[in-house]
């Protein structure tokens, strides 16, 4: 029998419920702990996108949204979020913290367990947040166009990454806000080598995923901002995963 994926597994989609909604004090209970790094699904929203060149009604496109935190807080300035992601279980959580409190159990030691609860932000009416399962790299074609597309984390679990990348200039409006984090962690598990944007030699020369990025986009974007983002996720009381992820921001080329 073959493995279950690790997206589709009871542990990921608690970790990631914790990730997207839980408190400070639930994900990081230490003061010397690295606070900047909590409620990064958040900051991925907060931090990077500029709400005053949006147009009224917005339309916001959250590509590997996981179980939905960072759609919702899109929902703030925007008039409708679409939430997509490959996992069925991400999705199947991020419709049920849509309907109310989603109850789950966060690991903390060994078989010890607490029971906690995700709830979607206050002060944003879900109606304007849908999710749907599906493949960045194979969107269905009736999705229309975007004024805001969030990348996060997405691709470097992506199959086919430049193929993704290739597609944004036709979902996103003039004008348009596109944003990519990544911790740039390629693995062949996930993206085969020979589709990797970065992290390479070639020709005696080092290739970053921000040069391989920049080598896609620029035709159709203009970068107007980078940054680091950090981020955490619990995997029990005494083991987190600490990474930092680069945030590239670009607007989309032609007349608004």
């Amino acid at each position: 029998m073959s493995e279950t994926p690790f997206y589709e597994t009871d542990r990921a989609v608690s970790e990631y419920l914790l990730f997207h909604y839980g408190s400070s004090d639930e994900i990081l209970p230490y003061a010397n702990g690295p606070l900047s790094a909590l409620h990064y699904p958040v900051r991925c929203v907060v931090e990077c996108i500029d709400s005053g060149l949006l147009p009224h009604n917005a339309r916001a496109l959250d590509l590997g949204c996981a179980v939905g935190r960072s759609s919702f807080e899109l929902a703030r300035i925007c008039g409708s979020v679409v939430g997509i992601d490959y996992s069925e279980r991400f999705i199947e959580a991020a419709n049920a913290v849509k309907k109310g409190p989603v109850k789950y159990k966060r690991a903390d030691e060994g078989g010890l367990t607490t029971d906690l609860e995700a709830k979607a932000p206050e002060g944003i009416d879900v109606n304007e947040v849908s999710f749907q399962q599906g493949d960045a790299t194979a969107l269905p074609g009736d999705l229309g166009t975007f004024d805001v597309v969030l990348a996060a984390n997405l691709i470097d679990r992506l199959i086919d990454p430049k193929a993704f990348l290739n597609s944004l200039p036709g979902l996103m409006n003039p004008g348009g806000q596109l944003v990519v984090t990544s911790p740039y962690t390629w693995l062949e598990e996930y993206t085969p080598k020979e589709n990797w944007l970065g992290g390479y030699e070639k020709n005696g020369k080092r290739v970053s995923t921000e040069e391989g990025l920049e080598e896609i986009l620029s035709e159709n974007f203009a970068k107007v901002r980078e940054m680091e983002l950090p981020f955490l996720i619990r995997e029990h009381a005494r083991k987190f995963q600490w990474s930092v992820a680069q945030g590239t921001i670009w607007i989309r080329k032609g007349n608004v």
